[in-house]
Order: structure tokens, then sequence, then C-alpha cells
């Protein structure tokens, strides 16, 4: 049976995963990719190395998130997400979002990739420390979001 998630099942979803796919543009091409996030009923919060994708949404914040759960090929919940980016620079609330962030991923075992380690060491250090590089921490404020089903 197909079907249309509700909102409640949406967040659900959004709630119960720690890994989305982000999509970007610069107007010539789609980037998307796979990250690290936590999802607070309001918006998506994640953070970054500068890099291509961060230079993409700074130009083109409206984005798209997306997050599978996939039993098997007849058992799947999707949700997509479209939103805009904004990046957390004052520092009270980057401290409070990367908090929230490094709470949720540390309740799995995450990539070295992730950088939990080092958000856990910069948040110790009350942001302090200069012998690390510090990671874009930005939320998706959500403007939109649906989600579809399939169980056998």
């Amino acid at each position: 049976m197909l079907g249309k998630l509700s909102n409640e099942e949406i967040d659900q979803v959004l709630s119960g995963n720690v890994i989305g796919r982000i999509g970007c543009t610069n107007n010539e091409s789609v980037y998307i990719v796979p990250i690290n996030y936590a999802f607070n009923d309001t918006y998506i919060v994640a953070h970054s190395q500068e890099g291509m994708k961060i230079e993409m949404m700074r130009k083109h914040p409206e984005v798209c998130f997306q997050v599978d759960e996939i039993v098997s090929l007849t058992n799947w919940r999707s949700v997509i997400i479209w939103g805009k980016y904004e990046e957390i620079t004052d520092p009270r609330e980057r401290y409070y979002a990367m908090k929230f962030l490094v709470s949720r991923l540390s309740r799995v075992r995450a990539s070295e990739t992730a950088g939990v380690a080092q958000m856990h060491e910069e948040m110790e250090q009350n942001g302090t420390l200069s012998n690390i590089i510090r990671p874009v921490v930005y939320r998706i404020r959500i403007n939109r979001k649906t989600g579809r089903f399939e169980r056998d």
C-alpha cells in the first residue's frame, strides 16, 4: 500500500534519524550530499566545514532536504522538506545549536567526518580554541514538508 505521511509521521521520520541529504544549487548545477543533522520541530540543525556546499547555500539559500527509512523495497518512508539556509553566527545561539546537534549525534556511532569530537572540544573550551577548524553551524528553516510511504 502506498500513501502520504501525516505531519506527525513526517516529524517522527525527521526526529528518528540523524543522516539526511541536502540539495543545493549554484543555478548551473545541483549538488546533493549526505549530512548529519538534528531536528527540533522547526529546523534542521547541521554543521559543515567550509566548502562547495556552504558556498552554494550562502549564495542560494533555498535548499531541499530528504530523509529515508528503508526496510525493504516494499516497506519504506521518505520525507522531503524545502527551506532556507541560515548560518548561525551569534556565539550563544551557535553554542546551543552545537550542543543540541552533539547530543543527538552522541546517541549513535558517528563517523570521524561528523566532527563530534571537535565540537565537544570546542564546547568545553567555550569556543576559545584556536587550534581547531571551527565548523559552520547552520539551520534549515522549514517552509514546506511532505512524506510518502509504502508498506506491504
